[in-house]
């Protein structure tokens, strides 16, 4: 494949490669001189009502029976072990590892100073804003809040990953990726106070929008994700990667490609704006970087994953440190596996998915497996959810039914894990 090929020259139709994407009626109209389709309308269909019950119909169910599942799941361990596991109760399950920090963010706030320890400093915003909001209209506890927001925002990811799958690769695979996206143990995140339930369906809805060229949704959206965490800076090269194609295919005077500016533009709005926050606030942009740095040692290393490597095989090896074995060191490595495959696979449908879902799935990829504090566990890898969702297109038979018990059970097992302690990350 040549770099013209690449960056979208004319070619057969037949040929479409990561830069194809549906053309827009009114894009089309404008190109051939075809008479417009008015957006959202169909010439023929069932009405409105029936397309969304039709749509919502199989991601309610799946993701419903699923979260039951894990909140019966939280029911069972708290009666199983909360005689023997110290503060082990429901709402601790629920708001377990960093919950507890997002929680403290929606009471306390941030510190008014630069702090090397482990302070609020080190968690964005708008995930806690939007707990504390929800908390107060439930007259709830900030527990409850949260966890609200995670299971409808995983409800929402959910609907939207099944029209991201129907654009990719039809109706039939989009219901399969909707079962292993319910399925996959990173989706213990929907039913605890993380900020992932509310970061994946706002990247999951900036990539669709961007598949659509809405470009001032794609950048709202993508503004919101932004002030939720630092991983959600892939979103701002997903965006500029979609408007440099609208720029490679029809030059700097068409005025639809100007226009594709607005979401790489909007994109970084949170991150801004919360370096601002804390500019005024303590002194330094900065200041959630440090916290993350010194605080909880996060730092970046291309050696990250053979570093892991290394210090399982020398628990494993040595009796005095057999007992002491770091199970999130045994799920990043898996995790890494998973990744390799998941990746091999997305290369195999290079020519259906377009650019922006490549930017987007490398840059995620790159923090995860330079990252010496968070690699990739099932968190991360749901984030960088088509890398997941693939597993849809090319499992087929008897090996995608083998695939749909493990995912399930490993739901289950890691997520009693989750919950219950602190041996496992989420």
């Amino acid at each position: 494949m040549t770099v013209g090929q690449w960056l979208g020259q004319a070619r057969p139709a037949a040929d479409v490669d990561l830069l194809e994407s549906p053309v827009e009626p009114a894009v089309a109209g404008r190109r051939t001189g075809q008479p417009l389709e008015a957006p959202g309308r169909r010439a023929a269909g069932p009405d409105r009502l029936d397309r969304w019950r039709e749509e919502l119909a199989w991601p309610f169910l799946v993701y419903g029976s699923t979260r039951l599942a894990l909140i019966a799941l939280a029911v069972v361990c708290d009666v199983a072990f909360g005689s023997v596991v110290p503060r082990l109760s429901i709402s601790h399950e629920f708001g377990n590892w960093d919950g507890w920090w997002y929680i403290r963010v929606a009471t306390l706030g941030y510190p008014t100073q630069v702090s090397h320890a482990q302070t609020t400093l080190g968690f964005f915003p708008l995930y806690s804003m939007v707990m504390w909001l929800v908390s107060h209209l439930l007259l709830s506890s900030y527990m409850v809040g949260g966890l609200v927001v995670s299971l409808v925002g995983g409800f929402v990811a959910t609907v939207l990953v099944q029209r991201l799958a129907t654009d990719w690769w039809g109706p039939e695979v989009a219901r399969k990726a909707v079962l292993v996206f319910c399925l996959f143990p990173g989706s213990v995140v929907f039913t605890m106070d993380y900020s992932e339930g509310l970061l994946i369906p706002l990247v999951v809805g900036t990539m669709l929008a961007l598949h659509h060229r809405r470009w001032l949704l794609a950048g709202v959206l993508a503004g919101l994700a932004t002030g939720i965490g630092p991983d959600a800076l892939t979103v701002v090269a997903m965006c500029g990667a979609a408007s440099l194609v609208q720029f490679w295919r029809y030059g700097w005077r068409d005025s639809e490609a100007r226009r594709s500016l607005v979401a790489p533009l909007l994109a970084p709005a949170g991150a801004v704006a919360f370096a601002l926050f804390l500019k005024i606030w303590t002194g330094s942009f900065f200041a959630s970087l440090v916290a993350q740095r010194y605080g909880w040692h996060e730092s970046t290393s291309l050696l990250a994953i053979p570093n892991q490597l290394v210090g399982l095989a020398r628990e494993i090896t040595s009796p005095a440190h057999l007992a002491a074995i770091n199970l999130n060191n045994i799920v990043a490595l898996l995790g890494t596996a998973f990744l390799v495959v998941g990746l091999r696979w997305l290369w195999r449908d290079r020519r259906t998915l377009p650019l922006e879902v490549w930017v987007y799935v490398a840059a995620m990829t790159l923090l995860m497996v330079t990252s010496a504090h968070v690699p990739p566990n099932p968190r991360l890898l749901i984030t960088a959810f088509p890398v997941v969702l693939i597993l849809a297109k090319w499992v087929h038979g008897r090996a995608w039914r083998n695939l749909v018990f493990v995912t399930a059970a490993s739901l289950i097992g890691l997520s009693a894990l989750t919950y219950v302690g602190s041996v496992l990350r989420p």
